[in-house]
């Protein structure tokens, strides 16, 4: 990782300074270690164990948290076994050749980055697609693209109650049954023991084939390397490969667990960040990857870290006296520099990272190229665009004026494989979660999204209201809401 950074030795001591006096190392090993430090909800935040080959136990509750993870990593490897080998299949005997993923936030968004950054690598016979809006044209572009009778469907909710979640697998149930095929035999679910739909085979409200467990020690944004990510990623790429990400992953957490401050790639990015928001006043930050598989990684990394680091009290619920969270948004390059990059270099400026990837996958193609190669030609721009940002240039014409002193940072991978797609995706979960000690947050709880859920409740029980009376009136409400929700229903009839 290169850093071009508004900062000097000095600054960098005083950061590193910052990090022992806020216990960050510290902190970040008892969290591998399970202790509390979700406060707020009196949890463990154990997404490391779900990556841990050591077989070194954590005890959580009376569970041995690693030997858990094992077990479910052999649940799924035994089930992606069955399923390539036809041994489960659908209702009417056809394989599995659509899988689609029913979540959201958390429940997919890891997940499909991984997918994308790895479609390389993916199964030819098995599609993967990801449901998670509640519009109904997202229903309807994934039901366009599969075969019902070869389509297992994967609902991914720890409570089995999220409204957006439980809207679209009840209509993916009833478009199967419909077509005359058996739930049973295509949908499971990966939910916590005892939810509604922890009940293979004896559920009549929603049978499911298989269940596989998710934990309250793992959140939704962290939750990649678990079940949630472990299921459909090991159907798509083969677990080999699923456990070779893994792999990468605990690689990462060992690094940032034990290197020197100095050396400790996402403690050192946290504490740039820290300096780029609360002394520098940058309110965003972009990551810019110089790849077309990467594509996916800002709108995760975008809830990984907003979800985590946005919030305005301390662990002991007192007002933050610092600026917690930036808002984070990205684009592959070069594509982002024909978007966004005229305010990069000539308004407002944000510091942006940018990711490279050393070895292309598609070596096959070089020898078409003329001249330089697409992959040498992606490289002049990656290496292009940190400089200009920095030096700028100086031009008697002020609309030609570069002002330059504009940071970033430059993260090289070595390829697209597995393994480095696991240190990437860690990287930034243990510079997420470093950021949040620094500053003495918590990186583990989303209070921020309930309101909206509360209110969206009472707006859909005057919907249902609505449906089961049609000469019921909004005339009680506002008169903002009144009007919206008569234009929605004027258009239904």
């Amino acid at each position: 990782m290169t850093l071009r950074s508004l900062t000097n030795g000095h600054t960098v001591e005083l950061l590193l300074e910052l990090a022992k006096e806020r216990g960050a190392t510290e902190r970040f090993k008892s969290m591998i270690s399970g202790a509390i430090v979700n406060p707020t909800e009196g949890r463990a935040a154990l997404h490391t164990a779900a990556r841990d080959f050591s077989g070194t136990p954590v005890t959580v509750n009376g569970i041995d948290v690693t030997a858990e993870m094992k077990r479910i990593r052999d649940e799924i490897r035994e089930f992606t076994k069955d399923v390539h080998d036809g041994r489960v299949t659908g209702s009417t005997g056809k394989p599995f050749r659509h899988v689609v993923v029913i979540g959201i936030g958390g429940s997919y968004l890891g997940t499909e980055f991984v997918a994308t950054a790895l479609q390389h690598l993916g199964d030819k016979s098995i599609e993967l697609h990801f449901l998670s809006n509640v519009d109904i044209h997202n229903f309807g572009a994934v039901v366009s693209k599969i075969d019902p009778e070869a389509t297992l469907w994967i609902i991914v909710s720890k409570s089995f109650t999220t409204a957006e979640t439980m809207a679209n697998a009840n209509l993916a149930m009833v478009f199967m049954k419909d077509r005359g095929l058996e739930p049973e035999r295509h949908f499971i679910s990966i939910t916590s023991k005892g939810s509604p739909g922890d009940n293979p085979g004896s559920n009549q409200t929603f049978p499911v084939l298989r269940s596989f467990h998710m934990f309250d020690f793992i959140g939704g944004r962290y939750s990649v390397t678990s079940a949630v990510g472990g299921v459909p990623l090991s159907l798509y790429l083969g677990y080999e490969r699923f456990e070779q990400f893994l792999m990468g992953a605990n690689m990462m957490d060992i690094h940032a667990a034990n290197a020197q401050p100095e050396e400790n790639m996402p403690l050192m990015a946290a504490l740039v960040g820290i300096w780029n928001s609360n002394f520098l006043g940058y309110p965003a930050q972009a990551i810019i990857p110089y790849a077309s598989f990467l594509a996916k990684l800002a709108p995760h990394v975008q809830q990984l870290y907003m979800e985590s680091n946005g919030k305005s009290v301390t662990l002991d619920g007192e007002p933050l006296d610092a600026k917690s969270g930036v808002i984070i948004f990205g684009e592959p390059g070069t594509n982002a520099q024909h978007s966004f990059f005229q305010l990069a270099h000539q308004g407002m400026a944000f510091p942006i990272e940018f990711i490279g990837v050393v070895r292309p996958w598609y070596e096959k193609y070089r020898s078409l190229s003329r001249g330089v190669t697409n992959h040498q030609e992606l490289w002049a721009n990656l290496l292009a665009q940190p400089r200009a940002l920095a030096e700028g240039r100086d031009n008697e014409n002020p609309h030609k004026k570069f002002p330059g002193n504009r940071p970033s940072s430059t993260i090289l991978i070595e390829d697209l494989s597995p393994s480095s797609v696991g240190k990437l995706l860690a990287f930034y979960e243990a510079r997420t979660v470093y950021e949040a000690f620094i500053l003495g947050i918590n990186p583990f709880d989303q209070f921020g999204v309930e309101l909206g859920k509360k209110l969206a409740s009472d707006i859909r029980s005057r919907m249902a209201m609505k449906n089961s009376d049609p000469n019921r009136s909004f005339d009680d409400l506002d008169p903002s809401l009144k009007f919206y929700l008569e234009k929605l229903f004027d258009a239904e009839t």
